[in-house]
């Protein structure tokens, strides 16, 4: 019986012991900051807009619904500039057969290279494992190490090339 009235009175006295007031009653122990002037407001101007501008003619070309033919390998090599592993790490957006999708590339060693994985892709695009650098030329290859593309820098952050298939395939960022 001791123990159980010890039990209450240390769950009473839990009970009171939350239930304090815990105030300073009125005593600030901040300080106030400083109100801020406004910011002076200028004059408002009314008058009549320019016509808005329309675009010229071929101003903004319209994409090709057709592919475009793709440049002759050779030509695309002879015009390619020197690559380099490190300026192709990371995230690429991936263009074959009218469909677009992530490709990722990392200096991860692996069969045919370097460590490739692609998200969302179709077709040959879909096979992409691994890649690497060879001359002026990307190679990307399937988890074997056979080759799926072949691309050449066409611009800044951009590849374009062709697939062992034969269809034009690029990589742009």
């Amino acid at each position: 019986m001791k123990m159980h009235t010890l039990l209450v009175a240390v769950a009473v006295a839990a009970v009171l012991g939350g239930c304090q007031r815990t105030s300073f009653g009125g005593m600030n122990t901040q300080q106030q900051p400083a109100p801020l002037r406004p910011a002076p407001v200028g004059g408002v101007q009314s008058g009549q807009l320019a016509p808005p501008m329309t675009p010229q003619p071929n101003e903004f070309p319209v994409a090709p619904t057709t592919p475009q033919p793709a440049v002759a390998p050779e030509v695309a090599a002879a015009n390619a500039p020197e690559l380099t592993r490190e300026a192709l790490i990371g995230r690429w957006s991936a263009g074959s057969g009218g469909s677009t999708c992530d490709v990722f590339l990392s200096l991860t060693k692996w069969t045919g290279g370097y460590r490739a994985a692609s998200r969302g892709c179709v077709g040959n695009a879909a096979a992409i494992a691994a890649w690497d650098v060879q001359g002026k030329q990307v190679i990307l290859a399937d988890s074997s190490g056979n080759q799926v593309a072949r691309l050449y820098q066409s611009a800044n952050e951009r590849y374009d090339g062709s697939t062992t298939a034969g269809q034009p395939i690029s990589l742009s960022r």
